[in-house]
């Protein structure tokens, strides 16, 4: 589902020297005399965001400062003619209402600016910055400072508003570079009102945390998610893509899967491996066959792997993937695959807790191509969760070709610079159609390299480029495309579950509608009343997505699109058992909702009802419509309450609204102790799109929490309370004792855990890896093993899984390569080391043991750590994996840049977050502004 305004931030920009907007293709333009028709290149230009004061008003809004450098000679920028786009999570205080609102206007006028909404439906998050009279031209070569009120807080780039484009003359708007600073040492920038008292994460901070400690680990161990028993008899067995794989007719993709895998590690010929079932295989001698459950053997005769039912047979497949050697994988990434592996004789059991293993994707925010979901679900298999939930709609684009209405696809999976949104959905999150065209907006980046300023993105934390139009506003699958991904996670046993956000959450479905209707005159799908004059504005700025419960045309279109749904299904041969109905989020009070519609009132099954009863009659029929072609169905939470009587048939919801305080932490098992059963999907620990930490280029939002891989690892599924020890501002906290605890009947209506990942911020597959792993190592294991640490446990079961990852899980995912695609490797977040220096001596550490720490006293050479080593008063560090990539770099006590200090060539500043090395001996100016003696390190 989405996340609510206070749970979840904006994003934020800055500038970068002059040398770095010349390799992203800006032209720095030779003096020539202005004159009235000249206008800077865009390109020239650069709008930097940054928050500077969250003390202004306490939680209400802060100041930030959008600084414009004109590196243009020639033109500058005139009182009049120009206007600015951009999008922005936190809206601009000026489009509130009330004080803060007449503050913000003030604000602005007093330095001759607007801010408004730029699209005709004033619904969204699309701004348009333009000049007024009293507006001082920007001379040819200027820096100018604008302060500017937003609403809330900043603590992350990626709250920095986004897309910026400028249009001269009322003509098509061109791309105008954009970047983000954030100062982590100083806390107006970093302390979002009076009650934050979450530290950002530094150096210092992560040595103090970094506890955990290498151990040699054992088979069991070395396995993820760990079985429920592993035992090595000593010596190995030679298998490879060669290797004789005997099976039944059905298993015959099972073993097809087993051979291409292999194949892709070594051709080599092997021992024999044997695939078979046994219904009544019982992996945990309980005296009932185990569902899912396998056992693996290996020894002198080759591999045998017994699986109770064919699922079981791949997991055990996922389990010998898993204990071939990491440098096997490595040497068939890099070309040299050698010859036959060696995989150790052992005999392993095992079987999962919960029947229910999932992840959810949303491709409706930004849009993610078929190969990217199948990456994942290849994934997803290779850690044994078995459901993945696809979000294909929600306000900002509609992701599935539905045969009968191509206005979904022709207007409602398009984003553009179409304020009027005749054509396509206005820009918003930042994008339109990545860097391609058709979208009007001209000269954008031609690539990520040059939409990152000039250096190519290494996607290990926040890169400007996600503030210059990379990311898929625009994309959807054909019905032969999404078969494609159907096919796929059928061979992987994975159950693809398509969500229809409805009511709520459904303005691109809705407005596609409204233009058919429009264009053709066929209200036959129409789901608005036109004389509806209910007013309500959703999480996101939207004043227009609510499919409205009183109007036939509603249902007659979720009745289509679940029809055509189920021929697609069916078309790929795969299972269609649940269909999400979302129900996440309607906006405002529930006495607001369609109070002022006609239809409402004079439909004789609506006449006279309130919110809430017209939002159970929607979900009623919605429920009825969806269960023609799925038995079973779930959403989330919002749908149902479990105060109230109301249920829906074959319904299971999803209860994520957990954050401590907000008034919902024990609905999840007041469900289930009532019988209703429930899928945990709570913000707190498994929203992997929640920034890892507090620290500013850490993507990702933090309205729940920061979710990190200790979060998903450490979470108790029947004891979610063990984790509520601070609130999301870094507060003590203490379980209510109110709260609701789950009964041992209870615990049997828990069908499992899925992990959330939703599409705001994942512009690109290497950011969605990013924020998955190894997140959702944490959140399989958790769904998996049966052997849930308790809290005294936990500790050192926390730091044998630290251990898993550095020595075996890491180095595997580094030449992962899945099956029947191609491309190796993940790019999974590398941990930055934590340091300190005492007396000259830096001592240096990191999370996940196993993994090699990198340092350096300039920036440009680079030392392995090997223990504590002497570099003077500061120093840098990054960690490196065994595919090369690297950390982010993490400075220890390198002081920040003052005006008038002197420093020596090779000097390491930091200046407003970023990192400096100094070019020539002097002082000189601030090292943003001075690129002949400073050097940006990145």
């Amino acid at each position: 589902m989405s996340q609510p305004a206070l749970r979840r931030p904006p994003r934020t920009a800055v500038l970068v020297p002059v040398a770095a907007l010349t390799a992203a293709g800006a032209a720095v333009l030779a003096p020539a005399p202005a004159s009235a028709a000249c206008h800077p290149d865009p390109r020239a230009l650069q709008m930097t965001f940054q928050p500077v004061d969250h003390t202004v008003t306490d939680a209400v809004y802060f100041r930030a400062r959008l600084t414009l450098d004109d590196r243009d000679r020639r033109c500058g920028l005139g009182s009049s003619g120009w206007a600015m786009y951009f999008t922005s999570v936190r809206q601009p205080a000026a489009v509130l209402s009330g004080t803060p609102g007449d503050i913000g206007r003030k604000q602005l006028a007093d330095q001759g600016i607007t801010v408004a909404r730029a699209d005709k439906a004033q619904s969204g998050d699309f701004y348009v910055l333009k000049p007024t009279a009293a507006f001082t031209p920007v001379k040819p070569g200027e820096r100018r400072q604008i302060d500017v009120n937003m609403e809330l807080w900043s603590l992350l780039k990626t709250d920095a508003p986004a897309g910026w484009s400028i249009s001269y003359d009322g003509g098509a708007p061109h791309w105008m570079p954009a970047k983000a600073l954030l100062d982590p040492t100083d806390p107006k920038q970093t302390k979002a009102f009076s009650g934050d008292n979450r530290p950002v994460q530094d150096a210092a901070r992560r040595y103090a945390d970094n506890t955990e400690t290498k151990v040699s680990l054992t088979l069991k161990q070395r396995i993820l998610p760990q079985p429920l028993s592993a035992t090595a008899s000593g010596g190995t067995v030679s298998l490879g893509g060669g290797s004789d794989v005997r099976a039944p007719g059905n298993l015959r993709g099972e073993a097809g899967y087993l051979r291409s895998a292999l194949g892709d590690v070594t051709p080599a010929k092997g021992a024999p491996i044997t695939l078979r079932t046994d219904p009544t295989l019982d992996v945990d001698h309980d005296g009932k066959p185990d569902a899912e459950g396998y056992t693996l053997t290996s020894g002198a005769s080759g591999v045998e792997i017994v699986g109770t039912d064919a699922p079981g047979v791949l997991h055990g497949i996922q389990t010998l993937r898993q204990i071939v050697p990491a440098k096997a994988y490595q040497d068939a990434a890099a070309g040299h695959a050698g010859g036959a592996v060696q995989v150790p004789r052992a005999a392993i059991a095992d079987a999962p807790l919960f029947p229910y293993r999932g992840m959810a994707i949303d491709v409706a925010r930004h849009f993610e191509s078929g190969q990217t979901v199948q990456k994942f679900l290849d994934l997803m298999s290779f850690t044994k969760l078995n459901k993945l939930h696809l979000r294909l709609t929600d306000d900002e684009g509609w992701r599935i070709q539905i045969p009968g209405l191509p206005e979904l696809t022709g207007f409602g999976a398009r984003r553009a610079f179409d304020p009027d949104e005749t054509n396509a959905l206005h820009e918003g999150m930042g994008s339109v159609n990545d860097l391609g065209g058709g979208d009007g907006i001209e000269g954008k980046a031609r690539n990520q390299t040059q939409a990152n300023l000039g250096r190519p993105p290494a996607y290990q934390g926040f890169e400007p480029d996600v503030l210059n139009f990379v990311g898929k506003g625009s994309g959807y699958y054909s019905v032969a495309e999404f078969q494609t991904i159907l096919r796929y996670a059928k061979a992987r046993h994975i159950e693809v579950i398509p969500e229809f956000d409805f009511p709520a959450h459904a303005r691109a479905a809705v407005q596609a509608m409204e233009r058919r209707y429009k264009d053709s005159g066929d209200a036959t799908y129409r789901m608005l009343d036109p004389g509806d004059t209910s007013h309500h504005v959703s999480v996101q700025g939207y004043t227009d997505n609510m499919a409205n419960p009183c109007v036939s045309g509603t249902y007659r279109f979720l009745s289509k699109v679940v029809g055509e749904v189920k021929k697609i299904y069916a078309g790929a041969g795969a299972p269609l058992g649940r269909i999400s109905l979302g129900g996440d989020e309607p906006p405002g009070a529930p006495d607001a909702w369609w109070s002022g519609s006609p239809a409402c009132k004079n439909n004789p099954e609506t006449a006279g009802k309130d919110g809430n009863a017209l939002k159970n009659l929607f979900f009623g029929k919605w429920n009825d419509i969806a269960r023609t072609a799925a038995p079973e169905t779930s959403g989330w939470e919002d749908i149902t309450d479990p105060t109230t009587s109301f249920r829906l048939k074959g319904f299971t919801p999803l209860p994520w609204q957990n954050v401590w305080g907000w008034g919902r932490e024990d609905w999840a098992y007041r469900f289930a102790n009532q019988g209703t059963p429930v899928i945990l999907a709570h913000a707190t620990n498994l929203y992997m799109d929640l920034a890892y930490n507090k620290d500013p280029d850490e993507p990702g939002y933090y309205w729940a929490e920061y979710v990190d891989e200790k979060s998903t690892f450490t979470y108790q599924p029947f004891d979610v309370y063990a984790n509520a020890t601070e609130d999301r501002w870094g507060n003590p906290l203490t379980p209510n004792p109110s709260w609701t605890r789950l009964t041992p009947e209870g615990r049997k209506n828990i069908l499992g855990l899925e992990a959330q990942m939703f599409g705001e911020n994942g512009m690109t597959p290497q950011l969605r890896e990013y924020q998955a792993f190894p997140k959702l190592l944490g959140a399989a294991e958790r769904a998996w093993n049966r052997d849930t640490p308790t809290s005294a446990r936990m500790p050192a079961a926390w730091n044998v899984f630290t251990n898993t990852l550095g020595q075996v899980t890491f180095p595997l995912l580094s030449s992962y390569r899945p099956v029947g695609l191609p491309g190796a490797g993940v790019n999974y977040r590398i941990p930055l080391p934590g340091g300190k220096i005492d007396g000259g001596t830096l001592s240096a550490n990191v999370r996940d043991p196993g993994l090699a720490i990198e340092y350096s006293t300039d920036g440009v050479r680079w030392t392995g750590y090997s223990g504590p080593v002497r570099v003077g008063a500061s120093a840098l560090t990054r960690t490196r994996v065994v595919d090369g990539r690297t950390s982010r770099i993490s400075p220890v006590d390198v002081p920040g840049w003052k005006s008038g200090d002197s420093y020596g060539q090779g000097a390491l500043v930091t200046y407003q977050g970023e990192l400096f090395r100094a070019l020539r001996p002097g002082s000189g100016q601030a090292p943003d502004v001075s690129p002949a003696s400073w050097r940006l390190i990145q």
